[in-house]
């Protein structure tokens, strides 16, 4: 046990975190009740509410901590960078949150859309647990960009192309399901792609030099063993 520790010490950086990160939204959640800034978008008028985007919508969670785990035990130094890219979104949105409070009134009235199913169920406990605050930028689009980034520039997953391709289904999918489940607007996904844009460079595009070495290193044998293969 104590060797696990060790060699899986760095866990710790985004286990930290998390709790933080959940009672500071926590606390925005129970604050943010009133007198906030309602975001909103023309284009928002023209999506309309599609129940069954709860699938991809639910998904992120597996997803995010799917690849999180996959990053602690396989890859460090792309966990390192994930960490640095989530840590600090998920913070510059509960910043903005703080001093910008912000919401939404798109969502729709589900008694009275003359329909049951188990979408309309599962949305409506997502209703209950998660109120229509703290919306922009979109953490549901920012995390899966984040993923999908870490995912695309593995070396332990160059040529993982089945993992490439659902990666980016998956992610395209919850990126849409956040406006056609009406949880944000327009306006909190264009924020979110523009705080990834930001803040991506500043994790991905440096390496160190001990780093790149192993990069082209790892690479380079994986190439040499699927010529021999």
């Amino acid at each position: 046990m104590k060797d696990f520790i060790k060699k899986y010490r760095h866990a710790w950086l985004i286990l930290a975190y998390f709790p933080i990160y959940l009672l500071w939204f926590f606390l925005l959640e129970k604050n943010v009740t009133k007198d906030y800034y309602i975001i909103s978008s023309p284009l928002d008028s023209y999506i309309p509410f599609v129940e069954w985007f709860i699938i991809p919508y639910l998904l992120w969670f597996p997803f995010i901590a799917g690849f999180v785990l996959y990053f602690i035990f396989r890859d460090k130094s792309e966990y390192y960078r994930l960490s640095g890219l989530l840590i600090s979104g998920m913070t510059v949105f509960c910043l903005v949150c703080t001093f910008f409070p912000n919401g939404l009134d798109l969502r729709p009235d589900l008694e009275t859309l003359g329909r049951q199913n188990i979408f309309l169920d599962l949305i409506h406990i997502l209703h209950k647990a998660d109120t229509s605050t703290n919306v922009c930028p979109s953490i549901h689009v920012y995390n899966s960009l984040a993923v999908c980034l870490a995912v695309f520039t593995s070396k332990h997953l160059k040529r993982a192309h089945a993992v490439k391709a659902g990666t980016l289904i998956l992610t395209a999918a919850i990126c849409m399901s956040t406006v056609f489940l009406k949880q944000h607007s327009v306006i909190d996904v264009i924020c979110a792609f523009a705080l990834a844009a930001v803040l991506a460079p500043v994790f991905y595009l440096r390496r160190s030099p001990k780093e790149a070495d192993a990069h082209k290193s790892a690479l380079s044998e994986e190439d040499a063993k699927n010529a021999f293969n």
